[in-house]
């Protein structure tokens, strides 16, 4: 009989986005076809420690942080290239410290250190096939900067923005301010450059409240872009699947915020965290959460549009895998702007694809396809010469003295 193909899922990490991750993860796996495939669920502490074990697929058990340590087990990849094994950090006095073998990896890592392309570099080092987008496209997409001079090279619209630095700010505020306010005028929207799930985000209408929010942004991040805040706002979501060079775009979704930005808590609590429950606290289901319209209730052409706007920003950031883009609509103006993408969506997307006509078991069997397909296509590459240039004298060279021809 032919083993099944396992299938690590890899999620959490250092990232204040830690939590999401872990219910992103918990869907993901109850999605995966367990008749094709086994599942070795692979948590990355806070602290960035990783621990395997049947405990870690359940959400309850992450109340208790020191008592799911315990029950799982603590584990390691050698970043050596062709060893797919997962091995115990605490090696046995006697057996075998390989936990099992990691066919392909589903990431399901959400912000920064996970999402931005650190991760993917590990896993690129190991050569296991991994789902999403690479290093590159990771780097691109999560930082909001470099994401929209490349879109807009690209010729696809973003609103206006200034950048700077966080100890540009230290130095010398009264100038940064003085420039965010004659480029771009008030309201303005603060962000930090690299983070997601609307952390560290705020309005400014004032300069008293853009010290605040550029405060807290720092916090968060080295890099902050502040944007022209869209007044007369709504806010679409589309979803990408596919590769680089083919894929489809999904409906778009309408979320629906209960403020001036879509909040953290709109977008994991249904709105906020009060009300909606017995006992007044809903229990989140990651960004299945967020009180949303689907399909979106848009004209024709702004669907067609939004939907091949889309799919240029996936094929300009070079994606792979499965990827949302959110954009913003000015009802005052009618102009349509790329917002920003996330590499690894929340709850992977998955409630826009069924709205498509795909569901979350084909959604997951895409992505490790999708996997596969890049593994093989990466082996035609050329990546080294077998040719040693040491067994040559490179003409005039420093340290060639004393060789031979």
């Amino acid at each position: 009989m032919k083993s099944k193909i396992n299938v690590g899922v890899i999620f959490g990490g250092r990232s204040v986005e830690n939590e999401i991750s872990v219910l992103t993860a918990i869907q993901t796996m109850e999605a995966i076809n367990t008749e094709k495939y086994d599942i070795t669920p692979i948590y990355i502490s806070k602290e960035g420690r990783w621990y395997t074990g049947e405990a870690l697929r359940t959400s309850a058990n992450y109340k208790q942080m020191e008592q799911l340590y315990n029950s799982c087990t603590e584990v390691y990849l050698r970043p050596a290239y062709g060893d797919n094994n997962l091995y115990k950090v605490k090696k046995p006095l006697l057996g075998s410290d390989i936990v099992t073998k990691i066919d392909v990896i589903i990431p399901a890592l959400h912000g920064t250190n996970c999402e931005d392309g650190s991760f993917q570099g590990t896993i690129e080092m190991t050569g296991i096939p991994y789902a999403g987008c690479n290093v590159l496209a990771s780097a691109n997409g999560m930082d909001k900067i470099t994401m929209k001079m490349i879109l807009a090279a690209n010729g696809i619209d973003v609103i206006n923005y200034a950048w700077f630095c966080d100890k540009e700010w230290f130095d010398a505020q009264q100038q940064v301010m003085e420039r965010i306010e004659k480029q771009l005028g008030y309201p303005m929207i603060v962000k930090p450059a690299d983070s997601g799930s609307s952390v560290g985000i705020s309005a400014a209408h004032n300069r008293d409240e853009l010290v605040e929010a550029i405060e807290n942004a720092v916090s968060y991040s080295k890099r902050i872009i502040v944007e022209h805040l869209v007044e007369k706002l709504k806010e679409i979501n589309c979803s990408v699947l596919g590769n680089y060079y083919e894929c489809e775009a999904s409906v778009c979704e309408a979320p629906i915020r209960s403020g001036e930005i879509l909040s953290y808590a709109d977008k994991y609590l249904g709105g906020g965290a009060k009300g909606g429950t017995k006992g007044g606290v809903k229990e989140s289901r990651g960004m299945h959460s967020t009180v949303r319209e689907i399909p979106a209730n848009l004209p024709e052409d702004v669907t067609n549009h939004i939907r091949t706007t889309a799919v240029a920003t996936f094929k300009a950031l070079a994606c792979d895998g499965v990827a949302r883009i959110d954009f913003m609509i000015d009802e005052a103006t009618g102009n349509i702007y790329v917002n920003e993408i996330n590499t690894i969506p929340g709850s992977l997307s998955f409630y826009l694809w069924e709205a498509t006509g795909v569901s979350f078991t084909e959604l997951t069997e895409r992505l490790i396809e999708v996997a596969f397909e890049r593994k093989r296509d990466s082996s035609f590459k050329t990546t080294s010469y077998k040719e040693n240039i040491f067994n040559y004298t490179i003409s005039g060279a420093k340290g060639a003295k004393g060789c031979k021809r």
